[in-house]
């Protein structure tokens, strides 16, 4: 980390993260990630808690190449497998589970405050907060060997 080896993935996160409803279409979340200028968004249940992520890439390959209408598919059919983090773990242990998991996009939650979503890690937040070396590494276990 950039000299303080205690930040923790609260520290290192965005905020303000916005949900697209587990019910919604795959057309408004396409309209969400535009309006937002986000390439991913959480997916929420009818609990306000995170049941999902859906990117850019799942509604084109899974939706519009298969000639699927995105109005007709309900954001939730592409939730997936979900990993995410403590707001309070450590931030290395977020560079972990994104490089075990090979993803490029960690949800982080609040456990202790109604297990609300706070916030998402992403490649740009790890870049401001790894060392080169760290950033190195993330790099080649991620994209070089998947």
């Amino acid at each position: 980390m950039t000299g303080n080896d205690q930040l923790t993935a609260r520290d290192i996160m965005s905020g303000g993260v916005q949900c697209v409803g587990a019910h919604q279409s795959l057309q408004e979340a396409a309209r969400m990630m535009r309006d937002l200028n986000v390439g991913c968004l959480p997916i929420c249940g009818d609990d306000n808690r995170l049941t999902g992520l859906i990117t850019d890439r799942d509604i084109v390959v899974q939706c519009d190449a298969e000639g699927i209408d995105p109005a007709t598919v309900q954001a939730g059919t592409l939730a997936g497998n979900l990993q995410w983090i403590d707001a309070s773990a450590g931030a290395d242990e977020a560079l972990q589970l994104m490089e075990q998991h090979q993803i490029k996009r960690l949800p982080v939650i609040d456990t202790e405050h109604g297990h609300q979503l706070v916030g998402m890690i992403s490649e740009a937040d790890l870049a401001r907060n790894l060392t080169d070396t760290q950033i190195a590494e993330f790099v080649t276990r991620v994209y070089v060997n998947p």
